[in-house]
């Protein structure tokens, strides 16, 4: 199951970057972290600043969200003897966050929200990037916390909590690495970020039929299949 969960984490990964919880708001977080400012339809930054700053804000949320793995895998190593039941349940719960994003369903306990908010005092360091990017984990907005709920249902569903955490690691490299490209691209211009702001709604409706896919793939057991049928291609390319 570990090929197809782990395409699914780093693509859960991307696609929560381009949510319209978080896109849009990039070239605030980058200005916050960096303490620079917006000048000729473009953010006036240094390179090497803006690196250093984005590396550590990314470890910071990475960290947490391995974290999370580790305690989701640990719980449900727990409940191992129970794992066509725990299974079937996070197949399910998948597929309703799925329809969530999608916008077929409208539940409102689904849809409230918890911005990350950081504070423009004190001074503006790599490790005050490091628990910002902490504390962007620990706070998140509804549209990410669908795909990274799910995750983490995948990652109870692991065998191990070394693939539960393998998994929370993959979908914060499919987070921080768009994040980290298009930190750079809004240093040369801002007209990038404004034209992907247009087609937001779609991306989230395509990730919202990606979860549901997957949530069905859980139930019904398909994933172990779909796996060794990936891993049978991947070894006649040799």
């Amino acid at each position: 199951m570990e090929n197809v969960s782990v395409l699914f984490a780093f693509t859960a990964g991307m696609l929560s970057f381009l949510s319209p919880c978080v896109f849009p708001l990039i070239p605030a977080y980058v200005a916050n972290l960096t303490g620079s400012t917006f000048g000729n339809n473009k953010i006036e930054v240094s390179k090497r600043l803006l690196l250093a700053r984005s590396f550590s804000f990314i470890l910071g949320f990475s960290i947490i969200f391995v974290m999370m793995g580790a305690s989701a895998s640990a719980l449900g190593q727990i409940f191992s003897h129970n794992r066509d039941i725990i299974q079937k349940i996070s197949g399910l719960l998948i597929i309703i966050f799925g329809l969530q994003m999608a916008g077929i369903l409208k539940l409102r306990f689904l849809m409230m929200e918890k911005r990350w908010e950081a504070k423009q005092t004190g001074e503006k360091n790599i490790w005050r990037s490091f628990i910002l990017g902490m504390s962007f984990g620990a706070g998140w907005t509804p549209c990410v916390g669908l795909a990274l709920s799910s995750i983490l249902l995948l990652a109870g569903s692991a065998k191990t909590v070394y693939s539960g955490m393998m998994m929370l690691f993959v979908y914060s490299l499919g987070l921080g690495v768009p994040f980290l490209v298009i930190s750079v691209i809004i240093t040369y211009s801002l007209g990038f970020v404004k034209k992907i702001n247009r087609s937001l709604g779609l991306l989230s409706t395509i990730n919202g039929w990606i979860l549901i896919g997957m949530g069905l793939l859980l139930y019904t057991d398909q994933l172990p299949k779909i796996s060794a049928w990936l891993f049978s291609l991947s070894y006649l390319t040799y």
